[in-house]
């Protein structure tokens, strides 16, 4: 049985051109859109009803920008650990890091689950060492979970909580884990990315349990189920698809973050810019982090 083919062609929402642009989330607060961009390290700020963009520059690599209480703090995943960022002042306030954290490394997806902790991941910056792995913290205890990758994406958790998405990008790999609200489980492979399909990157979880799976170098997303098997197949007008996040009043609108790096603007002219598409399924909006603080850094090797 072949797919569905969603009907809709996603369109460019914010010609922003981001060298890799990615970890996209909708803050119901505002009614607005922010992502990152992870190679020309800044924040991006959109508002669809007034169209008003912002951009904030920072001077380190940044992979990813989760909310918190105060509309204008984020979460923000650096090069160096996980922080607090002021996106008025560019101010930061280090919280947590993975431990080891080795020089060439890297933090890269970062996502708050249903138990209100902070999932992430960390990477090799090359993407070629399997120094990276898969995180929680829950504002005093930092876990490490899911063995060692070159390039990681997720942690994301299912709706109910009860199941950790984690995909190991190199391997082509998309696993999931059990979690009792305690244990994580061992992972176990989910799905497998076939020849031609690109590399699986950002994920995202609707409200029917369902993933929608980014193709780098594939030029779509790709709903799946929660056993794994294709459900529908959203073509997108660019090949280095990054991330996706729902939106919009509804919470019913997909926004979808690509990458530009290594693209030739005349074959490619759309890279790196945010797109939009309408659907028929309820997704999230970015969850609010309520741990960590000013001056709390956690060194878990103490």
């Amino acid at each position: 049985m072949n797919p569905l083919v969603h009907p809709q062609t996603p369109r460019v929402a914010v010609p922003s051109g981001c060298a890799l642009g990615e970890e996209i989330m909708w803050d119901t607060r505002s009614g607005s859109l922010i992502w990152v961009d992870i190679e020309a390290p800044s924040v991006w700020r959109h508002w669809p009803a007034t169209d008003e963009t912002r951009r904030l520059a920072v001077g380190e690599t940044i992979s990813f920008a989760l909310f918190t209480p105060d509309p204008d703090v984020v979460v923000a995943g650096l090069k160096s650990g996980v922080a607090l960022l002021n996106l008025e002042t560019g101010a930061r306030d280090p919280l947590v890091r993975p431990d080891p954290h080795p020089p060439n490394n890297r933090l890269n997806s970062g996502s708050v689950g249903p138990d209100g902790a902070l999932w992430f991941s960390s990477m090799d910056d090359a993407e070629t060492r399997p120094s990276g792995g898969f995180h929680r913290w829950d504002g005093a205890t930092l876990t490490d979970f899911g063995g060692s990758a070159a390039v990681t994406n997720g942690p994301i958790l299912s709706p109910d909580g009860r199941l950790v998405y984690t995909t190991d990008t190199a391997s082509n790999v998309v696993r999931v884990h059990d979690y009792d609200g305690t244990r994580i489980s061992e992972p176990r492979p989910l799905i497998v990315f076939e020849a031609g399909w690109g590399k699986p990157d950002g994920l995202t979880v609707d409200a029917e349990g369902h993933l929608w799976i980014c193709h780098y170098a594939g030029s779509r997303i790709t709903r799946f189920t929660p056993d794994g098997e294709i459900e529908r197949i959203l073509p997108v007008p660019t090949a280095l698809v990054t991330k996706c996040a729902f939106g919009g009043p509804d919470l019913t609108t997909l926004y979808i973050t690509t990458c530009l790096r290594g693209r030739d603007p005349a074959i490619d002219p759309m890279a790196g810019h945010v797109f939009v598409v309408e659907t028929d399924i309820r997704g999230f909006a970015g969850r609010i982090f309520h741990g960590g603080g000013p001056g709390r850094e956690h060194d878990p090797g103490s």
